[in-house]
């Protein structure tokens, strides 16, 4: 049971990181870099629920 409240807080931090990810890639002050941080931080919690899932 605890490991699905896990998944799911990852499922929202995932949802919550591409919003951020496409609100940063809209603005015109954001920098190439802030974004390239932005999807690794995204990419490194698909993978934990990848991982998890399995």
């Amino acid at each position: 049971m605890a490991l699905n409240g896990h998944l799911e807080t990852l499922k929202r931090k995932h949802m919550a990181m591409s919003e951020a990810v496409e609100s940063a890639q809209r603005s015109p002050s954001t920098d190439d870099l802030e974004v390239a941080s932005l999807k690794k931080k995204k990419l490194r919690l698909k993978e934990e629920i990848t991982r998890l899932s399995n």
